[in-house]
């Protein structure tokens, strides 16, 4: 009898992108799933262009909710995961996005938030590594959950048409990416955990919490959500098969790098261009920079959810 009790009393609270919203009976379907699961009725909070997530979540967690869902993409579970982290509170996902690269990282079902949402109240709680950046020597950090790139991965995020995303989705990227390709090179100065290497006809420095990027393309097959470890990918395309080499460095049978595509990796970890070059946090573009500080969070961020089967 306790034990109904205790299950009765657990509530959450859903952070969700309102232009996200699958159909317009999303919100009492899951408010059903919720009585069905012996949760209370969710706070139900909605982002507004001004406040992505931030302060819904800030209020979820005043409110003293179980956990807190973040529906939308990944700029929502972004936003709701820089209050979350080292609060103790579990954070939920419900996938709503193009990419959803963190509940794809995790095994979360991305192809039926209802179900992800689900996972969420009858699942159980693990804890995941999250990337503090800063930006050209900035005060404020950037938390990010999936990868953070400099270059040419974040030209193609700046640069995919939103009309072909909505009608293709991830297949827009591939279409930027081509677009993209002609670019100039620039010098990076990378230090890793005090090590400094200097790459010259860079087009891309990549930073990995996970493996997994756009359309489950695996670029850091080495990298794992919760070892406490950042994976680094330089791209530097060299003579005429330059961008061959790049494929076969990162996707080639044993993932050997070669000079077009090298890997290092390491806990902190700085970057310095020669000229600025666009920036990227898990698939949100954000600017601009010349330099970039990283360092890991270990297990900083609690996540509630039962994975999909792969």
């Amino acid at each position: 009898m306790a034990e109904q009790q205790l299950r009765q009393d657990k509530r959450a609270a859903v952070v969700i992108n309102p232009m996200k919203l699958p159909d317009e009976n999303f919100k009492a379907d899951f408010l059903q799933l919720c009585a069905e699961s012996g949760w209370v009725e969710p706070l139900w909070l909605e982002t507004t262009e001004d406040d992505p997530g931030a302060g819904q979540t800030r209020q979820a967690l005043a409110a003293g909710v179980d956990v807190v869902i973040a529906a939308g993409g990944d700029g929502t579970v972004r936003s709701v995961a820089e209050v979350m982290a080292r609060t103790g509170t579990a954070m939920g996902l419900m996938p709503l996005g193009t990419g959803n690269l963190l509940a794809r990282n995790l095994g979360i079902d991305v192809t039926d938030p209802l179900n992800a949402g689900k996972g969420i109240l009858t699942g159980s709680e693990t804890k995941i590594d999250v990337v503090n950046a800063v930006l050209d020597h900035g005060k404020d950090e950037q938390l990010f959950l999936v990868a953070a790139g400099l270059g040419y991965d974040a030209a193609i995020m700046g640069n995919t048409n939103d009309e072909l995303k909505d009608r293709v989705g991830w297949l827009a990227y591939v279409e930027s990416g081509i677009r993209n390709l002609p670019g100039k090179a620039t010098t990076a100065k990378v230090t890793v955990d005090g090590k400094l290497t200097v790459h010259r006809g860079v087009r891309s420095v990549m930073v990995g919490n996970c493996g997994k990027l756009m359309g489950g393309v695996e670029i850091f097959p080495e990298a794992l959500i919760s070892d406490g470890i950042l994976d680094l990918l330089v791209v530097a395309p060299r003579g005429r098969f330059g961008w061959l080499n790049v494929v076969t460095g990162v996707f080639g049978k044993g993932r050997n790098r070669n000079k077009s595509a090298q890997s290092l990796s390491g806990k902190v970890a700085e970057i310095q261009l020669e000229h600025p070059q666009e920036f990227q946090l898990d698939g949100d573009h954000v600017g601009t920079a010349t330099h970039l500080r990283v360092t890991v969070d270990p297990l900083a961020l609690t996540i509630r959810m039962t994975k999909s089967p792969q």
